[in-house]
């Protein structure tokens, strides 16, 4: 085996573990937070709306990559959950903004701390040197979600 066709095992691998955790994470938080789930096209955009209230629809769809329809349903639906509201803007009563409700934040805060509560529990089940490199990577993972995004976010071409 080369060293490209290792290194792509291993991207390969951690793609995979990446995934899985994701997942795993994604369908369990809300259960173990005690609130409802959301459904994956519905948490993207309510995910930006918690990170930038206050948008526009067509704001908000620019910012997460989505089409303006595809945003609208989904904020139709989260509007009907006691999710996200909609109000005039104060300075040009033609536009709508968006923002997030005292329920959103609050769920958005017990399925964190689901999470948090969750991971750390199975942290304990790891031997130690497997803990050490789990929390040095906490950055280098950062660190590629950013390149992902951006380049998720660069033009085709």
């Amino acid at each position: 085996m080369t060293s490209s066709q290792a290194a792509a095992r291993d991207v390969d691998s951690l793609t995979a573990a990446l995934h899985n955790l994701a997942w795993t994470m994604r369908h369990a938080a809300p259960t173990q937070a005690g609130v409802p789930s959301v459904a994956t096209s519905d948490l993207a955009v309510l995910k930006g709306v918690l990170a930038s209230p206050g948008l526009t629809v067509g704001a908000l769809a620019a910012s997460l990559g989505l089409q303006r329809p595809n945003v609208s349903s989904s904020l139709r639906t989260l509007e009907s959950q006691g999710l996200v509201e909609r109000a005039p803007d104060a300075a040009d009563r033609r536009r709508t903004l968006v923002q997030p409700t005292p329920r959103a934040r609050n769920e958005s805060q017990a399925i964190a701390s689901a999470w948090r509560s969750v991971i750390a529990e199975a942290v304990e089940d790891l031997p130690q040197e497997d803990v050490d490199v789990l929390l040095r990577s906490a950055a280098v993972l950062a660190k590629l979600n950013e390149a992902v995004r951006t380049r998720l976010a660069a033009p085709a071409g």
